[in-house]
């Protein structure tokens, strides 16, 4: 996704309000983060951790999103399937994603609207989320990052605008609708086999799933619709 690049129309808002707010809260919690880093605040640390995602049945000694043994873990709990969204485990995690959200996204809630794209950013950020929480049950590792709720909003700009050219490394354009067919058949065979190890693949395809089945959901109801194509 970190490569991907698309030639928006002028006429859209280049920073609408959820994307704008979004990319400002994303980038306050990793300076929070890095001041953990710099003052090795453990109160601060023992707050953030606790935002990340933990599997169910996760035992009380493993990792913590900054290193095993550096404060307790937490286990799970329900406010962390929307929190884990707004820590990142470095720079170019933080970054990539966000470039992603707003490269993506811009469009598509300049289309919805603000109301409709935050529902739909956080319905899949949570979806994503509950998957990434079952297929890793009982690990000692957390989950972080805005990825699942990224995935969902890459599905959602595939299926609204199949055609759309992207162009890959800035270079090459391919359209949509094979970029996420693509990047979900990478994601599932990727999380099946193993590959790249680190990477939350469960989540990716959770937040895919759960907005496809949103956009369903919603078929008639939006102020644009799918677009066929993106079937053929």
């Amino acid at each position: 996704m970190n490569q991907d690049y698309y030639r928006a129309p002028t006429q859209l808002s280049v920073f609408p309000p959820v994307i704008k707010n979004l990319l400002i809260l994303n980038g306050l919690f990793y300076l929070a983060q890095m001041a953990v880093d710099l003052t090795l605040s453990n109160d601060l640390a023992r707050v953030l951790n606790g935002m990340a995602l933990y599997p169910l049945g996760a035992p009380d000694s493993g990792y913590s999103i900054f290193g095993p043994g550096i404060v307790d873990i937490p286990g799970f709990w329900p406010w962390q399937l929307v929190t884990y969204g707004f820590l990142h485990g470095g720079f170019g995690h933080l970054f990539f994603n966000m470039f992603a959200l707003w490269m993506f996204g811009m469009r598509i809630e300049n289309d919805w609207g603000s109301r409709r794209f935050a529902i739909f950013y956080f319905v899949c950020l949570v979806g994503a989320g509950v998957i990434q929480m079952f297929a890793m049950y009982g690990q000692p590792v957390p989950t972080v990052g805005a990825s699942g709720g990224v995935f969902g909003i890459l599905l959602a700009f595939g299926m609204m605008y199949p055609n759309e050219p992207i162009y890959l490394y800035f270079l090459f354009p391919v359209k949509a609708k094979w970029l996420v067919i693509g990047y979900g058949l990478f994601t599932l065979y990727a999380g099946v086999t193993g590959t790249q190890a680190g990477i939350a693949h469960f989540a990716h395809l959770g937040g895919m799933l759960f907005g496809f089945v949103l956009i369903q959901f919603w078929r008639g109801k939006l102020p644009i619709q799918p677009d066929s194509r993106m079937y053929w």
